[in-house]
């Protein structure tokens, strides 16, 4: 005989048995106690608008040697602080401290690092509502404030 109730009115009692083993599921488990979105600054959006605190370089990983342009930066709803990485050459230059940026995932796996950027998990796309990659391409100009 197996483990579980077998005879004609066992249902709840197979199903009830069924919910309490799932919680050894950490999946199951990280999914019911919301802690992916606990943990997300951006709580769950894909993506999120913040403002320049500083801008920073961060040296990449080994094997490789060089300074990523990154940014300090305070999510607007929330007030959490994150760093972000500016993507195209001389990026750095068109973002100013107190600038209004839009970030998104960088795409790394699980929702973690990408690369040889150590613990950046997001990217800017946008400064003051203009895309950045057209801007790096000077295909349109950073509005005057």
């Amino acid at each position: 005989m197996s483990g579980s109730p077998r005879g004609e009115f066992a249902a709840r009692q197979i199903s009830l048995k069924r919910q309490r083993f799932r919680w050894s599921n950490k999946w199951y488990k990280r999914r019911k106690l919301g802690l992916d979105y606990k943990a997300d600054p951006l709580e769950g959006a894909p993506q999120a608008r913040g403002i320049v605190l500083e801008k920073v370089g961060i040296e990449s990983k080994q094997p490789n040697s060089a300074i990523r342009k990154c940014i300090r930066c305070q999510i607007v709803k929330n007030g959490k602080q994150v760093t972000a990485f500016l993507p195209g050459d001389g990026a750095l230059n068109f973002v100013d401290e107190h600038d209004e940026v839009v970030l998104q995932g960088i795409g790394g796996s699980m929702k973690r690092a990408m690369g040889d950027i150590p613990g950046v998990r997001w990217t800017v796309f946008k400064v003051n509502g203009v895309s950045l990659n057209e801007l790096v391409y000077g295909r349109k100009e950073k509005p005057r404030r």
